[in-house]
């Protein structure tokens, strides 16, 4: 045989090579034509990061506010003096103020105050209702937003009494204890005692004791998760079902969606770190699955609603917990709202796509609830 055509039949058995390698008719992950599955092992966190999108002209305009008003960026300061800087409900406020709108509560829904039982002690709650409302009603146990660090029930209270309209149920919000003071399991464990505590007093307070469920923002969405999960695994009365919009889901600060938004407002990469920092009681905290939500053995958990902002760097914790969910057989919807920001869900006084997002917190407990 001469070179040349010893040279034909390598090239030849290099090419049958080539096809063999690229042939998937015998690999259970593939993905066929059309075919949208998540496969077991996703690539949520490997997608190759973006330019950061620009946020819709209503969000703009909430941001610009909010940059007016004159705030230090929070990661460069104590949690006590973190706690005194304007919020994104501030600049929602002056927003409504600048264009005539009243900015008092939405009277469709009632809310009361009141003290309940945390883990260590007493905590302070809140408690709407829709207006006129006799019940028995569902009802929704809600944990506000802030890292775990800041904030409170009262400045997540739009996203709160949105759910009560939106849903027609009863919310509960709690003022979870929070760090540097008491750090963590601290918020999650009175995350726990607050559903608890409505699985046991829903009638005291017009509810339905067999119609509960669990929703929250932000560090909120994540304790939802984890609370029902640690109800699964105590053998207690299951939620009937989930929302958590934008959670802290887990603790990689370089997924795509922190790459993309690592200087985004209102929150960014240098704050979740903060967040951490002055939540967790050790780094060894970052691999614990109550925290670390995308690790934690997901079966069993109610139906559940993930919504996101795309300008937010939480985007894909929010996207894979909902590939890991679905990997476990829970049922779950998971949408991520164009052209705004984490904190978007409060803000349905001035940015549509939070009303837009309201709706779909209210239709997702409606159904659970069978209503």
């Amino acid at each position: 045989m001469t070179y040349s055509h010893r040279l034909l039949v390598l090239l030849a058995a290099m090419s049958l090579s080539a096809c063999s390698a690229h042939d998937t008719s015998g690999d259970t992950n593939a993905v066929a034509p059309g075919d949208t599955t998540i496969a077991p092992t996703d690539t949520t966190t490997m997608k190759a990061p973006q330019p950061m999108a620009q946020p819709d002209a209503q969000m703009k305009a909430v941001l610009d506010k909010l940059g007016s008003l004159g705030g230090e960026p929070i990661e460069t300061l104590s949690a006590a003096e973190a706690r005194k800087q304007p919020t994104p409900t501030d600049a929602v406020k002056a927003l409504m103020t600048e264009q005539g709108m009243p900015t008092a509560p939405d009277p469709a829904v009632t809310s009361v105050d009141q003290m309940i039982p945390g883990a260590a002690g007493q905590m302070p709650a809140r408690i709407y209702a829709p207006k006129g409302a006799t019940g028995p009603l569902p009802v929704v146990v809600y944990y506000h937003g802030g890292g775990w660090v800041i904030a409170n029930k009262e400045v997540y209270d739009g996203g709160a009494r949105g759910i009560a309209k939106a849903a027609n149920a009863i919310v509960v919000s709690v003022d979870y204890r929070m760090g540097p003071e008491n750090r963590f399991p601290a918020a999650h464990d009175d995350a726990i005692a607050a559903y608890e505590w409505v699985v046991k007093n829903a009638a005291s307070i017009k509810g339905d004791p067999t119609k509960i469920a669990l929703a929250g923002e932000s560090a909120g969405g994540g304790l939802a998760v984890a609370t029902a999960i640690a109800i699964r695994d105590k053998g207690g009365p299951m939620p009937l079902a989930i929302v958590s919009v934008y959670p802290i889901a887990g603790t990689d600060t370089k997924t795509a969606s922190y790459t993309e938004n690592a200087a985004a407002k209102p929150l960014n990469r240098p704050m979740m770190s903060w967040f951490f920092d002055n939540y967790l009681s050790s780094p060894a905290d970052r691999a614990n699955t109550r925290v670390n939500l995308v690790a934690a053995e997901l079966e069993g958990l109610p139906p559940t609603t993930i919504l996101n902002a795309e300008i937010d760097p939480l985007r894909s914790d929010g996207e894979l917990l909902a590939a890991r969910m679905r990997d476990a057989g829970v049922t779950v919807t998971q949408k991520t709202y164009p052209a705004v920001t984490h904190e978007f869900f409060g803000m349905a006084a001035v940015v549509d796509k939070a009303k837009e997002a309201q709706q779909a917190a209210g239709a997702a407990l409606k159904a659970a609830f069978g209503k």
